[in-house]
């Protein structure tokens, strides 16, 4: 959906006319950049699900071992 910053709204796609400008202001909308995910969250992730998979085999194997 994009942004208008001369309106500051989002205006809906089918709102646009025909040539992808604000309907309000004429101002002509681009579709945002989208950027790839940074290195850093992918590696919180990672780190994430190797910690809490840790987590649960050391609850699996103290639930075993206490019942």
């Amino acid at each position: 959906m994009p942004w208008c910053e001369e309106c500051d709204q989002l205006v809906e796609d089918e709102d646009l006319t025909d040539d992808g400008a604000c309907p309000t202001c004429g101002t002509d909308l681009e579709e945002p950049v989208r950027r790839p995910v940074p290195w850093y969250f992918k590696l919180m992730i990672v780190a994430s699900v190797i910690y809490l998979g840790y987590r649960a085999f050391q609850g699996v194997t103290w639930l075993v071992h206490h019942i």
